[in-house]
């Protein structure tokens, strides 16, 4: 049996100190019950993962992959049918071609919305990338540009759905709701499935025609349901996110309505061709068991959320959700109340990672965004947050963002080098 002193050695050899060591060993005993719940939920969704590849008959042939046109790509269209199965939707668009999360809802919204169509955000201002794709802040080709308005309710104080607010934005121009699931770069709570069903059925109430979108992003297989089981006409997501398990090297999603799937296939490629082509190259194999194993890995991300949550708030610092409260994304967001904690604590990340340790993150100004961010991740896939990750905007209140941890063991060093940083630096006492 591995001795404690052999494992604090261990940890020693990549500079954790002693007493952030066993002030780590302390917190994961104390929170053993709340790991195997999160393990019994991974147990569920990859039952469910399973159950989606055997019924969609995913055999060898479907890991061979096209070149070309893509015509007859058995692997994809299979895949697509597995995405289908999992979320239980009519149909799905899976595929290499999309680029990153904020493609893939840009996709979605250019897709299914025409000139004279408005856009409703019914949870607040969505993530920053999004704000050039709506118009919110112009930019080339965004949906301002095409004639389609915008409008949002903000969240009341508490976190809660301003219903009476929304029940005044819906109008006859409203033709799809979008619905952010996780924070962003915000500190209100993410919203959980149930939440987002709540939601769903009183806009379709009000107007049972509006398509209702969610923004999936960091919150697939959290839960035992997806926003699909609850009302959702269409969820998208990436697949250097949760789905993809750590080992997709590209991609994002779409599940849904049949004609929302076709509209947005039309659109990646075009009017015409639709699902008909895009090669899969060489990365179903990747997609496939990326995708089988993304139950498991986000369990180990969902652990290192809550291990950070509890260690960070004893340490007398806001976070949010906190050490008890129940979990809908795999986001951590951790109020360091300066440009120095919020850099130190990204240092860490990078430090502890297997690629690229030895660098220091810094500051820059990232095109999307409207302040300088500060990012960490030494990835094997580049800007994979479902590995170990932190990044956060440098201007008040100065939260930084952890996620991803491919394994729960590295997610544990990770947040334990973040602290140790912390204390070097003289941020905790």
């Amino acid at each position: 049996m591995l001795q404690e002193k052999e494992l604090q050695k261990a940890y020693e050899a990549l500079g954790i100190s002693e007493k952030v060591f066993q002030l780590g060993q302390k917190q994961e005993a104390e929170l053993k019950d709340r790991f195997e719940e999160v393990d019994r939920v991974a147990q569920l969704n990859q039952l469910k993962v399973i159950r989606a590849m055997q019924k969609a008959k995913v055999s060898e042939a479907c890991l061979l992959g096209t070149t070309g046109y893509g015509y007859n790509d058995i692997g994809r269209d299979t895949l697509e049918q597995v995405y289908a199965n999992i979320f239980h939707t009519e149909d799905a668009l899976v595929r290499p071609q999309i680029t990153c999360g904020t493609h893939a809802l840009a996709l979605a919204l250019m897709s299914n919305l025409r000139p004279g169509d408005e856009l409703l955000s019914p949870v607040g201002k969505p993530y920053d990338t999004l704000e050039e794709v709506i118009g919110i802040r112009p930019s080339r080709g965004s949906l301002a540009e095409y004639g389609i308005s915008y409008r949002q309710v903000d969240l009341l104080e508490d976190g809660a759905f301003d219903y009476e607010r929304i029940r005044t934005a819906i109008n006859e121009k409203t033709k799809l709701v979008t619905i952010q699931r996780s924070k962003g770069y915000q500190t209100r709570p993410t919203l959980s499935v149930t939440r987002i069903g709540e939601l769903i059925s009183f806009i379709k109430e009000i107007k049972p025609d509006v398509l209702c979108m969610v923004d999936n992003c960091y919150g697939e297989f959290v839960e035992t349901m997806e926003p699909s089981d609850v009302g959702a006409d269409l969820v998208v997501g990436s697949l250097i996110k949760n789905p993809g398990g750590g080992l997709a090297p590209i991609g994002g999603y779409l599940a849904g309505k049949k004609e929302c799937i076709e509209n947005a296939a039309f659109r990646l490629t075009s009017p015409g061709l639709g699902k008909e082509v895009g090669a899969s190259l060489g990365v179903l194999p990747s997609l496939y068991q990326g995708l089988f194993l993304a139950p498991t890995v986000v369990a180990s991300a969902l652990k290192s959320a809550i291990f950070a949550a509890n260690l960070y708030e004893k340490a007398g610092f806001s976070v949010i959700p906190n050490g008890t409260e129940s979990r809908h994304d795999i986001i951590q967001a951790v109020t360091l109340k300066s440009p120095e904690g919020v850099e130190a604590f990204c240092q860490g990340i990078q430090a502890a990672a297997p690629v690229d340790s030895f660098v220091t993150p810094e500051p820059w100004d990232m095109p999307g965004y409207d302040s300088q961010v500060i990012m960490a991740a030494g990835a094997f896939v580049s800007g994979s947050s479902i590995e170990l990750s932190a990044d956060g905007p440098m201007k008040e209140p100065y939260a930084v963002y952890f996620q991803g941890g491919l394994t729960w063991p590295h997610g544990k060093l990770g947040i334990l080098t973040t602290y140790q940083k912390m204390v070097d630096k003289g941020l905790i006492l």
